[in-house]
């Protein structure tokens, strides 16, 4: 057995990486804004398709509460805010909320 074959370790460490934890955004439903607003703030926010966005609104309407998507933290905390945002601008209580991933 040479010096080198002394030096090798049995096994070889991998760092593990842990893949960043997921929060969902939710769209909660109210009285005031209407549908077509909701419907504008989806596409324009999230990307949805008009079909995506009336479903996702018809849920939250239907449920109270409806997830739009997931993303990591700062992602899905910015397009909250953004939508939000957007409602308030308009005058409108549109809420969006953050919530982690089970």
């Amino acid at each position: 057995m040479s010096d080198i074959d002394v030096l090798k370790p049995d096994t070889i460490a991998k760092p593990k990486t842990q893949e960043p934890r997921l929060y969902k955004v939710i769209l909660l439903n109210d009285d005031y804004t209407p549908r077509e607003f909701v419907v504008h703030v989806l596409k324009a926010v999230f990307r949805t398709t008009e079909e995506q966005a009336n479903r996702i609104m018809m849920t939250a309407h239907q449920r109270g509460a409806c997830v739009v998507a997931t993303y990591t933290r700062d992602i899905a905390e910015s397009k909250a805010k953004e939508g939000t945002d957007m409602g308030r601008e308009y005058g409108f209580p549109l809420m969006f909320s953050t919530e982690p991933e089970e």
